[in-house]
């Protein structure tokens, strides 16, 4: 199958599997990370055909809706790209950006192998912050039950994926847990750039969060940095 082809399939595939999913993990995520990665794919001279399959099955079946199982990804890609027949080469280069493209806790270094590894998940992470990105948070959130934000739960920065597998702590611990360290754990030119403006949107609305929850109040001092 020619390349345009097999991406085309696989993203028509990909869009009947997650039409309508409620988690802030929709097609919707998906196509942005898609489109945002082969912009800068092109830029940094990647290979456009891994990045865009990467981007595409980045989220096949994400260890979170998996019983945290971090191999299910990564199967779920390759028997998708060997039903169409892709070149074996192709399908190991995007089974790794699937299996390493997730965030495993502040403390877990988390460096993507190849290049295209990197241009999706700087794709992925530039989905998970800014408007965007606060959006999906209170989705998934609401998705998974928990609460918004309660004081008497402070941040963790988790040193180890099983530590930050098990978190169930309310949505606003995430902004701190995760989402305020993107920006500085980007890899291209193009993600960082994307990342300031993002980063300041998130800072932004967290602050003015907090203000209207403690109103006279002061926050606990695990939620005054931004």
């Amino acid at each position: 199958m020619e390349d345009k082809a097999l991406i085309e399939a696989t993203a028509l595939h990909v869009e009947k599997l997650f039409a309508g999913e409620g988690s802030g993990h929709d097609w919707w995520h998906i196509r942005r990370v898609w489109k945002t990665a082969l912009a800068i794919g092109e830029q940094e001279g990647a290979n456009l055909t891994v990045v865009q399959l990467g981007a595409l099955l980045h989220d096949i079946a994400d260890w979170k809706f998996h019983d945290g199982n971090e191999e299910a990804g990564p199967q779920a890609a390759m028997a998708w790209l060997r039903s169409l027949n892709t070149p074996e080469e192709i399908i190991s280069e995007v089974a790794a950006i699937v299996k390493e493209v997730t965030f495993k806790g502040a403390g877990v270094e988390n460096t993507p192998s190849s290049l295209e590894g990197k241009v999706v998940q700087d794709a992925d992470r530039l989905d998970a912050i800014g408007a965007i990105g606060i959006g999906r948070a209170f989705a998934y959130g609401g998705h998974k039950g928990r609460e918004m934000y309660n004081p008497g739960i402070l941040p963790a920065l988790h040193d180890s994926f099983e530590a930050y597998k098990k978190n169930q702590a309310p949505t606003l611990n995430h902004f701190y847990e995760k989402l305020f360290l993107l920006k500085d754990r980007m890899h291209t030119q193009a993600g960082k750039k994307m990342a300031e403006k993002r980063h300041a949107h998130m800072q932004a609305f967290v602050q003015q969060f907090l203000a209207e929850w403690h109103s006279e109040e002061t926050p606990p001092s695990s939620f005054l940095s931004v």
